[in-house]
């Protein structure tokens, strides 16, 4: 039986005033904001929280966008003893919670609790500064690591170094004064290149015991930290590691939020995900290369000329029928000369002259014989692939990754803790089953024949919808183009550029276009600009806060992108009132992890199509739909260009029922009319 099924004792709450109620804190935080008033939703979300917390029972909760589900799982966290820990899709998020939602929260909700609840920020080690790196700053060679050969003295090297050696500069002078070493706090940011000279990769240390530093530690300190408060933000890549790996970085706990939870299972599986590079395994043979006899390093050497010579020889896409034999070959002399290497180097210890410098190269050498082991085994749980770079010139590498990661999150997520995990998009097709399935939790009880609609459970778990705020039938109209040709080849189609250039003409601009690939987003930013006078932004032209702040200032303006632009963009009001959605956003046939898995869904009997990468464009389509109503008072069009969304059996009902419910046509006449009249009454 999986250990969701478990139930386990209730929570004490003996940080607080037994009395308190979780719905009396919630009137607190939002009566402290002027106007505030909580909204049924939210209210309906608080109190089921509350009951799955006392109950110790596991809740799915979809919270449309503006039912304020951040104050919603907050307040009766509050109430829960020990920390509570809040995982976030991406640093943004973490970041809004700690420099915005919890201050206020802590501050409305003190008179009530009769004391003010304390929360911390923890993140991966390789955001804090790390003084042990500090002392070996190298001011001159812009290389990946400090311990890498440095690059010819060439004029650009000299500019380069002349920039780098400033930036350290600064570095230095903000670690005498910062009191947490954390990047985020850094104003203004340094370059990646510049912070990998100051910062260690969790890999790479020795752990405070050992390390002469381990007192003054940044990472440390801010563990410590989260072990005292009362609420603790972290994110998904490092909630996996920690699950993975069992490295217990985050504190103990008893009740774990998880704040877009779709994304858990794709966070996890990149977390599980490993590769060989040629420049890889040099890079490890120069760190290692004052701890290993010659022959070692000579050996290394070979097996990187070996997987460079195997990875131009090997198409890019999925291996599915065993390592071809020039990779077999060069993964099996990687095993080999990094096992040699970790023997040379041996146990690293305390007493050691140099502990940070060994423990980096033994850690290099390790991360790539597990890797080699991994991809020789070629289990049957495991993807491997060849990746390359769109020109063939640039990056290559030997990827592995697991076929699924429900088992590992059945087997690692659920046990000793409550687990709340929301999302804006947890429903697929109406119902919960599918993410559920990926989050690993046991397949939901049938519905009750007198009523179909129930919430979803299963064996350990429930789910609830509380809806959304916003009024979607009558704020906004869904318009799919079911007149257009089915898309065929990748790029933007004739008629669908046509009916897009016609859809931002009826507007004037304040366009949002969603594209499935580069070409397409770049074919119509080329058209737009040569069929009209608006100002068209073009996602890589410029960096993607520059851009999205024109958008959001110019409202004659365009922003087309590809995918980062389905989840990243947030432009309430008026600057955004049509969003194009070229095609619906099924995995690619060259996507290796999905082709993998439909393909085994296949062999059992199934659809792979269907459940794989039908659930797949569910959710990225619900994600860029999503852009349009940010808040009450918005209005627009979601105009999709893709015919199969209306004219598929199928899979296009089950897709629509997968988003907000818009009003639905597929007249163009009727989207080009509502789009002119948003454009003739100024909103």
């Amino acid at each position: 039986m999986p250990a969701a099924t478990e139930k386990k004792t209730v929570p004490t709450r003996g940080k607080s005033n037994g009395a308190v109620k979780a719905d009396q804190l919630l009137q607190a935080a939002v009566g402290a904001v002027p106007g505030g008033s909580s909204r049924p939703g939210q209210e309906a979300m608080v109190a089921a929280i509350d009951k799955a917390i006392r109950e110790r029972e596991h809740l799915l909760v979809q919270a449309g966008t503006g039912t304020g589900k951040s104050l919603a799982y907050l307040t009766p966290s509050l109430l829960v003893d020990g920390p509570v820990v809040v995982s976030t899709a991406t640093l943004a998020l973490q970041n809004q919670l700690v420099e915005h939602d919890l201050p206020r929260l802590a501050a409305a909700v003190e008179p009530v609790l009769g004391r003010r609840p304390t929360f911390a920020v923890l993140k991966g080690r390789h955001h804090y500064l790390c003084v042990a790196k500090m002392e070996h700053a190298d001011e001159e060679a812009p290389t990946d690591t400090l311990f890498d050969d440095a690059p010819p003295k060439t004029t650009q090297w000299l500019g380069e170094a002349g920039r780098l050696g400033k930036q350290i500069q600064r570095l230095q002078a903000w670690a005498d004064k910062t009191a947490t070493g954390d990047r985020d706090e850094l104003d203004p940011g340094v370059d990646d290149t510049a912070w990998r000279q100051v910062s260690m990769p969790a890999r790479d240390c020795v752990g405070a015991q050992r390390c002469p530093y381990g007192a003054e530690c940044f990472a440390e300190a801010s563990r410590a930290r989260a072990r005292e408060a009362d609420i603790v933000v972290t994110n998904h890549s490092l909630l996996a590691v920690d699950m993975l790996a069992e490295r217990h970085i985050v504190p103990p706990h008893k009740l774990l939020i998880i704040d877009e939870a779709h994304e858990l299972a794709d966070r996890v599986s990149s977390a599980s995900q490993a590769e060989l590079t040629p420049e890889a395994v040099e890079r490890s043979s120069r760190r290692a290369r004052t701890l290993i006899p010659a022959d070692v390093a000579e050996s290394l050497a070979e097996a990187a000329d070996a997987l460079t010579v195997g990875l131009a020889e090997t198409p890019a896409g999925r291996i599915t029928a065993g390592l071809p034999e020039l990779i077999q070959q060069a993964v099996t002399l990687t095993e080999s000369a990094t096992r040699a290497g970790l023997t040379a180097i041996g146990e690293v210890k305390g007493d050691d002259p140099d502990p940070v410098r060994k423990q980096q190269a033994k850690a290099a050498l390790g991360d790539l014989n597990d890797t080699a082991q991994r991809l020789l085994e070629e289990s049957a749980f495991d993807v491997a692939w060849v990746e390359k770079s769109d020109t063939g010139s640039g990056r290559r590498a030997l990827v592995v990754a697991p076929l699924s990661v429900a088992g590992t999150l059945a087997q690692g997520l659920y046990s000793d803790r409550t687990v709340v995990a929301t999302s804006a998009t947890l429903t697929l097709g109406g119902r919960f089953d599918t993410v559920a399935r990926s989050l690993g939790l046991p397949a939901a009880v049938p519905a009750a024949p007198a009523d179909p609609q129930s919430p979803a459970s299963g064996d350990g778990w429930t789910s609830l919808d509380v809806g959304s705020p916003f009024d979607y039938p009558r704020q906004g109209i869904l318009y799919v183009a079911a007149h257009l040709p089915r898309p065929q080849m990748s790029g933007l189609p004739a008629g669908a550029g046509e009916e897009l250039v016609k859809l931002v003409e009826a507007l004037g601009g304040r366009t949002l276009g969603l594209f499935s690939s580069r070409r397409a987003a770049t074919q119509a930013a080329e058209l737009l600009r040569a069929r009209t006078d608006l100002p068209i932004l073009l996602q890589g032209e410029e960096a993607l806060p520059v851009l999205v702040r024109r958008f959001k200032e110019d409202k004659a303006s365009c922003l087309f992108g590809v995918m980062s632009l389905w989840q990243g963009v947030d432009v309430p009001g008026d600057a955004c009132q049509l969003v194009v959605i070229d095609r619906l956003p099924f995995p690619r046939p060259d996507e290796p992890l999905a082709a993998a898995r439909a393909a085994a869904v296949d062999a059992g009997g199934g659809s792979g199509f269907a459940s794989v990468s039908v659930p797949i464009a569910a959710i990225r389509l619900a994600q860029g739909v999503g852009r349009l109503i940010r808040s009450t008072g918005d209005k627009g069009v979601v105009a999709v260009l893709d015919s199969r969304l209306e004219t598929a059996r199928g899979y296009g009902a089950f897709l629509r029922k997968s988003l907000p419910p818009f009003w639905y046509t597929t007249r163009p006449e009727v989207a080009v009319g509502a789009l002119t009249r948003l454009a003739g009454s100024g909103q």
